[in-house]
């Protein structure tokens, strides 16, 4: 029986070393790999390649990595609600390249699939067609984009098995799914981890030949980003 299960999230990142590129899950802090970023700042890996969504908060998150300056480059859809990714953006501390969510997501999963590159309409006309082949299809014009290059990906799932199995939950299955199996190690980390065969099959969101290393993180703050509330009338 395959056993991709360690037993430390140091275990789980060995390997990852300074000027890697890393994908990294959620959206938000919805489904970010708590556990792995933290240890990321513990071990303060630098000169950084992210690509994901956004960077979290100023304190939570992808953020931490931007406090103490472990990130050079960060490929995101949005910088939000990050006062430190705009101020590092601003100030040409921070490389950053920002492109359309949607080929944000089609460049992973291209990757996962093996393609290396495809054709959007997105972002045709604008700063991010420069510099890129262009085509018409059916009287659009699209622009080609590549697929992503990783060294690592890491995803959060909330259950998964020990053969890399996973279960996302709710709206964490965001760009977790997409970024499994999309670089050259694929790292999962979960709520709970059960032994293979325990999952119902139908229910498997990503299978785990897309998975090489699976581990069982601790303590999940799950912070909410923006929390709004009403008085009861």
């Amino acid at each position: 029986m395959i056993n991709k299960k360690v037993n430390t999230v140091q275990e789980a990142l060995q390997g990852i070393e300074n000027g890697m590129t890393l994908m990294l899950g959620g959206f938000g802090l919805c489904g970010i790999p708590e556990n792995s970023i933290a240890e990321l700042v513990q071990k303060e890996t630098t000169n950084l390649t992210c690509i994901s969504n956004n960077a979290g908060v100023d304190d939570f998150g992808l953020g931490l990595l931007l406090q103490k300056k472990q990130i050079k480059k960060m490929i995101s859809s949005y910088v939000g609600e990050n006062a430190e990714f705009e101020r590092q953006m601003l100030s040409g501390e921070l490389e950053v390249d920002l492109i359309p969510q949607g080929t944000l997501a089609e460049r992973c999963r291209a990757s996962q699939a093996g393609i290396p590159a495809f054709f959007t309409p997105a972002g045709y006309g604008t700063e991010v067609a420069e510099g890129k082949e262009v085509r018409e299809f059916n009287g659009k014009m699209h622009i080609m984009e590549h697929a992503f290059k990783a060294d690592f990906a890491i995803v959060k799932a909330w259950k998964g098995d020990t053969a890399g199995n996973l279960i996302f939950k709710g709206t964490a299955r965001n760009f977790n799914p997409c970024m499994c199996g999309a670089a050259k190690i694929t790292v999962a980390e979960v709520e709970e981890l059960v032994e293979a065969g325990t999952l119902d099959p139908n229910q498997i969101h990503i299978s785990g030949i897309l998975v090489q290393r699976i581990f069982q993180g601790e303590q999940y703050e799950k912070r909410i980003e923006q929390r709004t509330t009403r008085t009861r009338e």
